[in-house]
């Protein structure tokens, strides 16, 4: 039983330590597993040494890259807590985030540095990588130079918080998910007892182009790949062309992917040949349009599996992976598969009670794999019996495949990352010329959703092109650029409904009616 994640790379580094652990075609750097395990003993040792205490937070603002792996891997076998927080976040929300978990310690590297300096990060010790440091900031080379021969001892309790992860609640705003080694391990666990096909295998080279902030990369790429000791290319940056040079220079066999880089490699050419060696695909993070799935299957001869699963649930809770199809073919329609071994599913009507059969409803999931609520005091996790209640709204096929019917959440999902509604109202409500503001999602090819700004001027009859240009400039200042809205309606008012909330469904309604 794996007690803390970390385990598994000592693990990896016993059985194969001259093995290939790490590829960053950027650098091209290569790292074994011995040396992926000794630099996260090092980072551990010196966190240890500068006063981090086990249980105190460490924020990584970094990107995809070898050293992210390393300082990942370095905090968990400390006994410290992980909060990756994607690069291209803005002041004002990394501000957020640092004043919710109060990290000792922020990492940033040439991508996010300018954005973490200007950010409130109250006390934490700013950590500089790929940059110059300044005054009272630390190189992240100290991290892998200035520790002790001798290992540190993570503590032993799987159910000590291994991540904070920020992502929607209740409120609209990121909350933080509480996810401890237990769930971290178990997920992993729960992915390896599919064996026809196998998730993963030893022999693989697994791509790893979705971001370790999110919990698609950071565990079923990174962490994943650890323990079955498969190879990890990392890439920073998505370019389409580039990634099918990556994939035959590098051998690479299994990709995890989301639905808009499928989208953005239909149609390149050579795409059957450089997916000639590709054992598996698998799409995460948002739906996959069935049209889509059908265009890459007879563009590049493989299928893509589908799964589906939320930052809470560490995050895999059903996949088409090991469904009993015949090798080649297509998952059913719009099914994101069955749920893993050991977790279970359940659809409950609005007043709790079991849906009937065929009939969509709120989907609840059970397992080891849960997260323990949201940070910091465990709030709404889930239930006495272990249940928790997702959001989605499902229904079960009559080969007992879940399909995902709509959300209950206002949660917009743009390329994979959840956007807040209520975190970009508050940020544009502030633009000159504007009363008031609503924002929703619509469907979209290109990153299957995207944000619409409606916004009430304070001057009705004046001129609309001020007003939209002012919101767009304030966006671009306090949000990241995939929190953006792509467009700006100026309304004369916004509906409502009769307890006076803002009938948001009526606003999809009119985007919808637009002409194409």
């Amino acid at each position: 039983m794996t007690v803390n994640v970390s385990d598994d790379l000592r693990e990896t580094a016993r059985r194969d330590p001259e093995g290939i652990a790490l590829i960053e075609p950027r650098t091209d750097r290569r790292v074994t597993w011995a040396e992926f395990d000794q630099w996260a003993d090092r980072v551990a040792q010196t966190l240890l040494a500068r006063g981090v205490l086990a249980g105190q937070r460490v924020a990584l603002v970094m990107s995809n890259g070898i050293d992210l792996a390393v300082a990942y891997y370095g905090v968990l076998r400390g006994g410290l807590v992980a909060v990756p927080i994607n690069p291209r976040a803005t002041p004002r929300e990394i501000s957020r985030m640092v004043a919710a978990c109060s990290p000792k310690i922020v990492v940033g590297d040439a991508q996010s540095i300018t954005q973490v300096r200007q950010a409130d990060t109250g006390d934490s010790l700013i950590v500089v990588h790929r940059a110059a440091p300044q005054e009272g900031e630390l190189r992240f080379g100290a991290l892998l130079d200035q520790a002790r021969d001798a290992a540190p001892v993570a503590p032993r309790d799987p159910e000590s918080l291994a991540v904070v992860l920020f992502t929607s609640g209740a409120t609209g705003l990121p909350r933080g998910v509480m996810l401890t080694h237990r769930a971290l391990a178990a997920d992993i666990d729960q992915l390896l007892q599919i064996e026809s096909p196998p998730v993963i295998t030893s022999d693989d080279v697994v791509l790893g182009l979705l971001p370790m902030f999110h919990v698609y990369g950071l565990n079923c790429v990174l962490a994943l790949s650890v323990r079955a000791g498969a190879t990890v290319v990392l890439i920073e940056e998505f370019h389409p062309g580039a990634l099918l040079g990556d994939i035959v220079d590098h051998g690479i066999t299994n990709l995890p992917l989301a639905p808009q880089v499928i989208q953005a490699l239909v149609g390149l050419e050579g795409l059957a040949e450089a997916f000639a060696n590709v054992r598996l695909i698998v799409s995460g993070a948002s739906a996959l349009d069935p049209d889509l799935a059908q265009a890459f299957h007879a563009l590049s001869g493989k299928p893509v599996e589908q799964g589906y699963g939320l930052t809470e649930t560490s995050p895999v809770v059903t996949t088409t992976v090991g469904d009993g199809r015949e090798p080649g073919q297509l998952p059913p329609a719009g099914s994101v598969g069955r749920p893993l071994p050991g977790v279970e599913i359940a659809l409950r009507d609005f007043l709790g009670q079991p849906a009937a059969p065929g009939d969509p409803a709120q989907v609840f999931v059970r397992g080891a794999n849960l997260f323990s609520g949201y940070w910091p005091d465990g709030s709404d996790g889930p239930d006495a019996d272990g249940w928790w209640a997702t959001g989605d709204i499902g229904l079960l096929d009559d080969q007992d495949n879940l399909v995902l019917v709509d959300r209950l959440k206002e949660t917009i999902n743009v390329s994979g990352f959840n956007v807040y509604p209520s975190e970009i109202e508050e940020a544009i409500v502030d633009a000159p010329g504007v009363e008031s503001v609503a924002v929703i999602g619509v469907e979209d090819e290109r990153t299957g959703e995207a944000v619409v700004a409606f916004v009430v001027p304070d001057d009705p009859e004046g001129d609309a092109a001020p007003v939209e240009e002012a919101v767009r400039t304030i966006a671009a200042e306090r949000l990241a650029r995939f929190k953006v809205p792509s467009r700006v309606i100026v309304v004369a008012a916004l509906p409502h409904s009769p307890t006076g909330k803002v009938a948001k469904g009526r606003l999809r309604a009119l985007v919808r009616s637009e002409p194409a």
